[in-house]
């Protein structure tokens, strides 16, 4: 009598991630701002260059077909010497990935911390050339933890959502 091999479960984790695949398609530049309301007053009043960085950072994914999902970053990047804005910058920074064989407990972390982390150079390197471009000193943003805001945003939907109503 022959043996008949059973399959274990490590061969079918095998398998299941063998299926699992992850591309970047592109990567683009969706849509770019640059405002200076300032100027050329903001280069002449003052000799000292102590300004306030506001940054604002927003993910968005969508669905295409064919396991494509588009994924944009919105960077906004508000700079201000006292009261008065010197600068605002705002990048789009998108990207089309091609994500197949994932649960939807893995597909949304790769949509909303996983690809932003990889566009987020991106849209650094636009930002300070941007600026630069603009006259003032390089603005260099700081990495961003991408997993953490992610975790965040899943911990306000989850406290936001609707209790679940009991029968009585």
């Amino acid at each position: 009598m022959a043996d008949e091999k059973q399959p274990d479960s490590s061969s079918a984790a095998t398998e299941s991630e063998q299926k699992q695949l992850f591309k970047i398609q592109r990567i683009y530049l969706k849509d770019v701002s640059y405002e200076s309301p300032q100027t050329p007053a903001v280069f002449i009043g003052s000799t000292s260059w102590q300004p306030n960085v506001s940054l604002h950072l927003n993910t968005e994914s969508t669905k295409l077909e064919n396991d494509l999902y588009e994924c944009v970053l919105t960077v906004t990047a508000t700079v201000k010497l006292g009261e008065e804005v010197a600068y605002l910058t705002e990048i789009k920074q998108a990207g089309l990935f091609l994500v197949r064989g994932f649960d939807a407990d893995r597909l949304g972390p790769m949509l909303g911390s996983f690809c932003p982390n990889l566009l987020f150079p991106f849209a650094r390197e636009e930002i300070a050339s941007l600026v630069q471009k603009g006259g003032f000193p390089q603005l260099l943003l700081d990495p961003v933890n991408f997993d953490a805001l992610y975790a965040q945003h899943v911990e306000a939907a989850r406290q936001n959502a609707p209790a679940p109503e009991t029968q009585q």
